[in-house]
């Protein structure tokens, strides 16, 4: 199925986007429990394999591509249970969802800049 986004490069968490991303918002909500942490640490692929997922979902799960996870119908809200296993800073999250570097996205949104 393709969704197409009325507001260009913007994904938006509706109905068709939500029912497509149903097996990725199942697998990151079961990280909310330590054995699903523990699972997921140990061996994330074998983890990965107990859901649904697209092959498209899996390779964003793998390469941690917030946007991609996102526009593939991800909550944010389950999404950052898979940074909080990582660790991934929500402001690294905050970053490529604005298609912006670390340094730039905190430079602009933020007036700051970090040193890594």
């Amino acid at each position: 199925m393709t969704i197409t986004d009325r507001i260009p490069d913007t994904p938006l968490l509706d109905r068709a986007r939500s029912n497509a991303g149903y097996a990725l918002n199942k697998m990151a909500m079961g990280l909310s429990t330590p054995a699903g942490r523990a699972a997921f640490l140990a061996d994330e692929d074998s983890y990965l394999d107990r859901f649904a997922l697209s092959p498209a979902q899996r390779a964003a799960v793998k390469a941690r591509d917030w946007a991609e996870m996102v526009r593939l119908g991800g909550n944010l809200f389950y999404i950052l249970k898979i940074s909080a296993v990582d660790p991934t800073p929500i402001r690294a999250i905050g970053a490529a969802q604005a298609g912006l570097s670390l340094e730039d996205f905190l430079d602009q949104r933020l007036g700051k800049v970090t040193n890594g």
